[in-house]
């Protein structure tokens, strides 16, 4: 077997092995939440764009439903059409590139060793004394907000707000708008109604 076919089979495996052993890990939530600090009565809510948001979309029924879902949770029934509600939640999102990502070379070729490792960083040494990275490309980061306002439908008070913001790569597991939607929800309503004025980091 000739050198060259050797370092071509090498290189192969060690692409093989970084593939397969790459992982992406969620990036964590800022949430910060106001409240009155009063109970909530646990009764009907009705979901709208908050003011200013325009026409909604698809992507907003994504987060509306998301925000329906952890109300629910937390016992607060969705009304739809005419029926009236004792609360209204107000949702806006927010969704949009926030610069990009440089994925480090998953192979580093060594031309001079004789040694070889597998994994995310995999290394080929054939012999001597050179090493150079192979792969790794630029990526999209996008920067997504879920902001909800709850207002008594009496005297429209805001009794409760928060936001939820995170960082994700476009591509990686997690950045599709529906799983956005529903990891923000989450974090957003978790220990509801959380500590009022304080951001809290969840991961």
């Amino acid at each position: 077997m000739t050198k060259t076919t050797s370092l071509a089979i090498l290189i192969g495996a060690a692409l093989l092995a970084s593939g397969c052993a790459t992982t992406t890990r969620h990036a964590p939530i800022d949430v910060t939440r106001y409240h009155l600090g009063q109970p909530l009565e646990r009764t009907s809510v009705t979901i709208e764009p908050m003011q200013g948001q325009g026409t909604p979309g698809p992507e907003f029924e994504l987060y509306a439903d998301a925000v329906a879902g952890e109300l629910a949770r937390l016992g607060f029934a969705r009304t739809t059409g005419t029926m009236p509600a004792g609360f209204i939640a107000g949702v806006a999102f927010f969704r949009a590139p926030a610069g990009m990502f440089r994925e480090q070379p998953p192979v580093s070729i060594g031309l001079g060793g004789g040694s070889f490792s597998g994994g995310r960083r995999s290394g080929v040494g054939i012999g001597g004394g050179v090493s150079f990275g192979v792969g790794g490309r630029t990526r999209q980061v996008v920067r997504s907000e879920l902001w909800v306002q709850l207002r008594r439908r009496s005297d429209n008070t805001v009794i409760w707000e928060g936001r939820a913001n995170t960082d994700s790569v476009i591509g990686a597991r997690g950045s599709d708008p529906r799983d956005e939607a529903a990891r923000l929800a989450e974090a957003l309503f978790r220990g509801f109604p959380g500590e009022s004025g304080v951001t809290t980091t969840i991961r």
